[in-house]
């Protein structure tokens, strides 16, 4: 097992956002962990339903290849459940042949603080406070809806992910503005600053990792990105500049002009999608699987 992690993609996930775990939360909500212990020890042979960022981990370890020398991502398991409950999420991953080695189990406590020595590229969590904290730190996270949709089949060989713009892949600049004076400011904003990059949003680094991980591809895997935004004409040439300037490529952009996204991430059937509006997220949760970014001003507490 190697002694470092530096180089990979390092994913941090929570047990309920990789496996259905929805039945056995009800008893731990209930605030009976010992009860909730005793059931997970009791069910430790019977391997737990794929969750909602299941594909997504899945294709992601793919990109390791057969070989140790090969690996390029690495997934952790950070979870608020107790130890001997972390067993049953080992078995259940070593059922479904995920590669997944290390993990952090904190009984209740707030995990988010062993997202700096993992060095995390991304943390998926069901605990909003936790991914609120993880964002705060400067990692990128987000909220995983559990009755999202799974994602489709239709693309074994490729990790599809996409991304909002505005608060998740760029700062929170501009719909700042559109909040305070309103669309025709929102435009007029953005046409005058077409050739100023927007600053970075939480999720730049993801991008950026990812982009590395595309650019070295593994026979048999893919990576495609979409960029999946409530921007229109003429403001997309902001959105489209700050990439060139970062030097990033995505494979398709979605300039919507506050169309409904859900519709649209069916047809392109991502592994999973980022925004930081809730009534996004719900309305892409009845057809992809969704986590909510709780970072911009549309969050603020």
């Amino acid at each position: 097992m190697p002694s470092t992690l530096d180089g990979r993609l390092v994913v941090a996930i929570s047990s309920r956002a990789l496996f259905d775990f929805e039945e056995e939360n009800r008893v731990f909500e209930a605030g009976d962990d010992r009860a909730y212990m005793q059931l997970q020890l009791q069910r430790v042979e019977q391997p737990a339903r794929p969750g909602v960022a299941f594909s997504l981990v899945n294709k992601l370890l793919a990109f390791n290849g057969d070989t140790a020398q090969r690996q390029r991502v690495e997934v952790v398991i950070l979870s608020r459940n107790d130890p001997v409950s972390g067993m049953r999420v080992f078995r259940s991953a070593q059922h479904f042949g995920l590669p997944i080695e290390r993990g952090v189990f904190t009984r209740g406590e707030s995990p988010w603080r062993y997202l700096r020595p993992l060095a995390a590229n991304l943390f998926l969590s069901t605990n909003e406070a936790d991914v609120r904290q993880a964002l705060a730190a400067g990692v990128p996270a987000a909220r995983v809806y559990p009755d999202s949709a799974r994602a489709s089949a239709a693309h074994p060989d490729e990790v599809r992910i996409a991304f909002d713009g505005d608060a998740v892949l760029f700062s929170d600049e501009a719909e700042r503005v559109y909040q305070a004076q309103g669309l025709d400011a929102f435009q007029s904003h953005e046409r005058d600053r077409a050739g100023t990059p927007l600053a970075p949003g939480p999720f730049k680094p993801l991008l950026e990792a990812l982009h590395r991980l595309q650019r070295e591809p593994v026979a048999g895997m893919r990576l495609r990105t979409a960029l999946v935004t409530a921007r229109s004409a003429p403001a997309h040439e902001r959105a489209i500049r700050t990439l060139m300037a970062w030097q990033i490529d995505v494979d398709e952009a979605m300039f919507l002009g506050g169309l409904p996204k859900g519709s649209f991430l069916r047809e392109f059937e991502p592994d999973f999608f980022f925004d930081d509006q809730t009534g996004h997220i719900e309305n892409a949760s009845l057809h992809v699987p969704a986590g909510h970014v709780a970072s911009g001003v549309s969050n603020d507490l």
